[in-house]
């Protein structure tokens, strides 16, 4: 689909609580100036579990207005209802999407089995190009790598996966068992260096809402084999990438999109803002980061 960085867009809302479309739009031209190299819109980041059917039109919509084909559009449309992925791949189809990231099925928690069964009968209904999203934190489920490698062979349009296991040893025998034509992608910002190091392709990104061009010279010297550059930019930009999950996601990245003046800090239950003593580590990093 794609190889640097993907932004896991944060969906803007106005304090009414609806959707701020003008904010997206201001997201979306900060993200383009800086030549991201995807946008994903509705993952976990743009709290998808709280948007309805016609927000989410309405989003997509936008998403892909803006872009105008200058780089792929991939919808989140993961659930633990199987027949609901396939009615919003099917919204995401018919609004010119490019792709698609499907979370782990969470909370019913199946088997290995299950999961290759959960993407089958996916992936037999739509043509558009699947990345999964393995993030066992949140779902309580673990796609393993044999697994990964069996879905991916039984689904030809399944081509890519998003790790956020955290677990570096399970990545790293993933890469090394994998065909050329299946993707590994950092769903972690702090391990977008080691894993793009063992044979990823880059990085679905919380860190790039606010700071796109930053995450776009990590993994893009990664990408040009200069790791000294990459390991420059990671650690200068660690410090950062960890303040953003120093409470639940997107609550962090919300307060510094905010204070850049990008959006509202305004979030839907069940998540809440940043606590205070959250915010005065988050200014501390926005400070550090201009340096």
């Amino acid at each position: 689909m794609f190889k640097g960085v993907g932004t896991a867009l944060i969906t803007p809302f106005k304090e009414d609580l609806s959707v701020d479309i003008g904010s997206l739009k201001k997201i979306l031209e900060h993200q383009l100036n800086n030549n991201i190299d995807a946008l994903i819109v509705l993952g976990t980041t743009g709290e998808s579990p709280v948007i309805e059917y016609e927000e989410r039109r309405k989003l997509i919509s936008a998403v892909v207005e803006e872009a105008k084909g200058k780089v792929p559009v991939i919808v989140g449309t993961g659930s633990n209802n199987t027949k609901k992925v396939i009615e919003n791949n099917k919204l995401a189809e018919d609004l010119k999407a490019d792709g698609l990231l499907i979370v782990n099925p969470y909370y019913n928690k199946g088997t290995q089995a299950s999961l290759l069964e959960h993407y089958k009968y996916i992936s037999d209904r739509t043509n558009l190009p699947i990345i999964l999203y393995n993030v066992p934190s949140r779902t309580g489920m673990n796609i393993l790598p044999d697994t990964a490698i069996r879905i991916h062979k039984n689904c030809n349009n399944v081509v890519a996966i998003k790790e956020a296991s955290g677990d570096i040893s399970q990545i790293a025998n993933l890469i090394a068992i994998k065909p050329d034509s299946f993707s590994v992608l950092s769903g972690n910002d702090d391990q977008t260096l080691p894993i793009m190091a063992l044979g990823g392709d880059g990085v679905i990104s919380v860190f790039s809402n606010p700071y796109p061009s930053e995450m776009k010279r990590l993994t893009h010297a990664m990408l040009n084999d200069d790791l000294s550059s990459a390991k420059k930019f990671s650690n200068k930009y660690l410090g950062m990438m960890n303040a953003l999950f120093i409470e639940t996601s997107p609550a962090p990245v919300k307060f510094v999109m905010h204070h850049l003046g990008l959006s509202e800090n305004v979030l839907r239950l069940p998540l809440a803002n940043a606590t205070l003593k959250a915010e005065e580590i988050l200014i501390k990093e926005i400070q550090l980061m201009k340096n």
